[in-house]
């Protein structure tokens, strides 16, 4: 027996759905994203009591157990999870979303005699286990517990090709008879056709999978509304499902490419994970103390941070580095590429961390055609977002991503563990150029002795 009236119900789960939208609507800048966090967790604590308070629940024991034992594991993982790892993150709570999704249908199965409910039971399943296999393979693949690479095998179309055929039969016998060995049969599928849809993208295309397996989880949930006759699960489904595909499309522009060529792109040679070989080619390197003089009697300097700033952690000496600089005279902007990192926003939200000023960080279309103005270029860190090869050399992977035209400005410094090409595996000419100065190191490390060399000046 429900406590809340069903009109009572009704209203709290359009407060819960307002919550999300501004929640989404939140996330849109880094200036307001924290507030948006906060009140999509809000709308999510209220729509969980409010199935409490208004639904029959038979076994409430067992669900405020798996609530505890969910929220213990979670937690101080959430917590504890590096910058640098928030990707995997992402893609591990979305995998279990979809997971989840996948054995609910499976459960409610034997509850319902409606075809159009099995069709819906099926379709959360299918797209469900999709999901949660392909982000454990994303996870894998981020976490480097498996190689970056694509991963191909002789006769990889035709065995997609059967799954694909496979899951359309079993599906349907699942439809017509409600057969529960048939939907084990279709979940074991869904999870195989996962695995092989995330095999074959590698490289800086990992993270656009995440956004789109994001968005099959948010479909999974909103097709198991129908199951569950949940009017929040399709709302709540829905937006994300649609979030992440803007998401994603966004990404997919980013880099210059279409969701189809990120997805099957290694069947043509088209993914971005290139050679990993390391060129022998002579380049002109300095020391930190050049480096420091180059950047303190310059009048225009711009900072391009990348995912190696991020693993060194080194956002608060660079912030640190520009405060000195601009104590100087010299003005300092960052310019900031959509998908610098490993996802959009990461090198927001780890400046914000420092304390780097809103009105500093330049979008990619801002900042290009201020390069030829700037006196240097800091380069911390990124290689691919600014590697020429996107616009030159028709054959590589990245080929037609737009770029940061770091090379445009006077002088280009790049900070650099060593000559190992980007996340993308592509040699950049960029560093080879007259004009270009390498400071081989720690992007940490190497920010500290520029530090203290540019207050020594």
């Amino acid at each position: 027996m429900s406590i809340l009236p069903a009109g009572w119900t009704a209203i709290l789960y359009l407060i819960v759905a307002v919550c999300f939208i501004l929640a989404l609507k939140g996330l849109s800048s880094p200036r307001t994203a924290r507030r948006g966090n906060l009140i999509g967790a809000a709308g999510a604590l209220v729509a969980v009591v409010t199935v409490f308070l208004s639904a029959r629940l038979d076994n409430i024991p067992a669900i405020l157990i798996a609530i505890a034992v969910g929220s213990a594991v979670a937690a101080p993982i959430a917590r504890r999870v590096q910058m640098t790892q928030m990707p995997q993150l992402v893609a591990l709570f979305n995998g279990v979303g979809g997971g989840a999704a996948a054995l609910v249908a499976l459960l409610e199965l034997g509850h319902n005699d409606d075809a159009w409910v099995r069709a819906a039971v099926v379709f959360t399943m299918v797209v469900g286990a999709v999901s949660f296999a392909g982000s454990a393979v994303t996870v894998a693949k981020l976490q480097e517990l498996m190689t970056t690479r694509p991963v191909l095998f002789p006769g990889m179309r035709w065995a997609m090709s059967g799954v694909v055929l496979a899951v359309l039969a079993a599906g349907g016998f699942v439809i017509a008879t409600g057969s529960i060995g048939w939907a084990v049969a279709l979940l074991l599928l869904g999870l195989v056709a996962g695995v092989l849809l995330v095999l074959p993208v590698g490289g800086a295309d990992v993270p656009i999978v995440i956004s789109l397996l994001n968005a099959f989880t948010g479909l999974a949930v909103a097709a198991s509304g129908i199951v569950l006759d949940n009017v929040l699960l399709l709302v709540a489904g829905t937006l994300v499902g649609a979030s992440g595909t803007i998401l994603t499309r966004a990404m997919a522009t980013a880099m210059g490419r279409g969701v189809g060529g990120i997805m099957f792109g290694a069947f043509k040679g088209g993914s971005t994970a290139g050679s990993t070989e390391v060129s022998d080619r002579p380049v002109r390197s300095s020391g930190a103390e050049d480096v420091a003089v180059l950047l303190g009697y310059a009048q225009r300097v711009v900072i391009v941070p990348g995912y190696g700033l991020a693993v060194s952690q080194g956002q608060h000496t660079i912030a640190e580095l520009a405060s000195v600089l601009e104590a100087r005279g010299v003005e300092v902007s960052y310019a900031i590429h959509p998908v610098a990192g490993r996802m959009p926003g990461h090198m927001n939200v780890l400046l914000a961390e420092a304390n780097v000023p809103y009105e500093s960080l330049k979008e990619m279309a801002e900042i290009n055609p201020e390069f030829k103005n700037m006196d240097v270029a800091l380069v911390v860190g990124a290689n691919d977002v600014v590697n020429p090869a996107a616009k030159t050399s028709p054959g590589s992977p990245i080929y037609g991503m737009p770029i940061l035209e770091v090379g445009d400005a006077g002088q280009v410094v790049f900070l650099k563990r060593s000559m190992r090409p980007g996340f993308a595996g592509i040699e950049n000419e960029l560093l080879y150029d007259p004009k270009t100065t390498l400071l081989f190191g720690d992007a940490k490390d190497s920010l500290t002795k520029v530090l203290g060399a540019a207050k020594a000046l």
